[in-house]
């Protein structure tokens, strides 16, 4: 059996899912895109092909490996996009809880099925059917969960906003001991740079009490100010609309030390660096075409 424990998203990583590019099919239609990034790359020919993609993944688990974490691969299903594996589950404490995704994901779910079956059965999760809610905007944090958010009454025509309010109050009724805490997300369908798609677009918390901020991917600028009081100005590395387009703020954290980031986040790369974190450089820019980066492409299970 899986004894899960994921309590933050920092502490030292024993165990996690890492999606796969292989057989990841051809190139989307527009319409059959998720995103306004990958739409983008779709109508410019610039759209990753599957070898580039695999090599990337096949880096990273190279670095788990290098630290010696258990990775968990999906089985692959022919012509499917796996990469992101946090859309599907996630897990807080010791509680695996599915994701309500676009219905059209379903079959990714039962590609875990080798992980979800070594899980006791009272923690594996499904929250009821309106609950609508993505792993990318849910971070805990400790005494903490952080939820990505969006409630607007536009909500079923935005294709970006994966996670609904009901979701928000389910997981608060789930772990009554939390601090649950959600956060009105910037959502375009048709402008990348205006879209946070998820908490994790726009936030992350890292190691040694730090964070990485963007303040335009959030609506309230109350609650953006929130977190900056929350981590301390001096704690934040504020990253432009630019570098939050690039995915600046997916980056993945083995440990409180230990980070894994894509290797052309210059200065990001550099700031990690002057504030004591190694840093574990991948290429990743051909996945985050799809508006999706490292956090994106991992679900811890254990962490110690």
């Amino acid at each position: 059996m899986l004894e899960l424990n994921i309590k933050n998203e920092t502490s030292r990583l024993r165990a996690v899912v890492l999606g796969t590019a292989k057989s990841s099919g051809p190139t989307p239609k527009v319409e059959e895109c998720y995103d306004p990034k990958s739409v983008e790359h779709v109508i410019a020919g610039t759209y990753p092909k599957e070898e580039d993609m695999v090599l990337e993944m096949e880096a990273v688990a190279a670095v788990f490996e290098k630290y010696d974490v258990k990775v968990y691969r999906p089985e692959v299903i022919k012509d499917c996009n796996q990469i992101f594996s946090r859309d599907i589950a996630f897990v807080i404490e010791d509680k695996i809880i599915r994701a309500n995704i676009l219905p059209n994901r379903d079959k990714e779910v039962k590609a875990i099925k080798h992980v979800w079956d070594q899980v006791k059965k009272e923690n594996r999760i499904i929250l009821p059917e309106a609950c609508h809610v993505e792993g990318g905007d849910v971070m805990p944090w400790n005494d903490y969960i952080f939820i990505g958010t969006y409630s607007g009454e536009d909500y079923p025509d935005i294709i970006t906003a994966r996670t609904n309010v009901d979701a928000v109050i389910a997981i608060q009724e789930l772990f009554p001991e939390k601090i649950v805490k959600s956060f009105e997300l910037r959502k375009s369908n048709t402008n990348a740079k205006e879209n946070a798609l998820h908490l994790d677009c726009c936030f992350q918390p890292i190691g040694k009490g730090k964070a990485i901020l963007h303040k335009n991917g959030f609506l309230v600028e109350r609650e953006y100010e929130w977190l900056v009081d929350f981590f301390g100005k001096e704690n934040i590395f504020e990253i432009t609309k630019d570098e939050m387009y690039q995915m600046n703020s997916n980056v993945f954290s083995i440990s409180e030390n230990v980070i894994i980031s894509e290797k052309t986040f210059i200065r990001l790369n550099t700031w990690l660096r002057e504030k004591g974190f190694t840093v574990e450089e991948v290429p990743y820019a051909e996945i985050a075409k799809q508006e999706g980066l490292l956090r994106c492409s991992t679900m811890p299970l254990i962490r110690d």
